[in-house]
């Protein structure tokens, strides 16, 4: 199990643009690539969300992970909100953008994610927009041999993506709100 928490401030934003930025699932690829390589939205029902990413994670090896979650967004009052995502489906994908790409059974894989759980929470103040991002991760027991290998990949990359989504959103929502009249 990895745990872990950041916040960041994003000065000028507003939880509504906050909240729209992330809940534009059809587009996220854009701003957290190369780690986010596809995203879309497979259903809405108003706050309910469920999401397909694509991710890629490298750290001496490169895992490719088809992933679905659960998201839902409470709106506190103006200034405040939350999110929670639960994943509901982790796929290592073999072969990754050739022809012989497939999903390995779930389960039986590299045990590099097996759940991944987000809570996110907004409160606008000092100007814009406090970000803190939770995030609980699962893996599997690393194969018999391939500690050496795996062990730097399943205990660092949980800080790293944590780290890189909190960078990354900040910097989406500020090129986002540059372009806005």
């Amino acid at each position: 199990m990895h745990h872990w928490m950041g916040t960041v401030f994003i000065p000028g934003v507003t939880p509504k643009q906050t909240l729209a930025f992330l809940q534009d699932y059809d587009n996220q690829y854009k701003f957290y690539g190369p780690d986010v390589q596809n995203s879309r939205l497979i259903k809405r029902d108003g706050e309910d969300f469920k999401v397909f990413l694509r991710l890629r994670k490298t750290k001496v090896i490169t895992v490719i992970l088809n992933t679905e979650y659960d998201i839902k967004y409470s709106v506190l009052n103006a200034s405040q909100a939350t999110s929670v995502s639960r994943s509901t489906r982790i796929a290592e994908v073999e072969n990754a953008g050739k022809a012989s790409e497939k999903e390995k059974p779930v389960g039986d894989d590299g045990g590099f994610m097996w759940r991944l759980n987000s809570y996110w929470r907004f409160a606008e103040r000092d100007g814009g927009v406090y970000i803190q991002l939770e995030a609980i991760s699962l893996t599997r027991d690393i194969p018999t041999g391939l500690g050496w290998l795996v062990g730097p990949f399943v205990t660092s990359i949980p800080k790293e993506s944590l780290i890189f989504t909190l960078t990354r959103t900040r910097d989406g929502l500020q090129k986002v709100q540059s372009h806005q009249p």
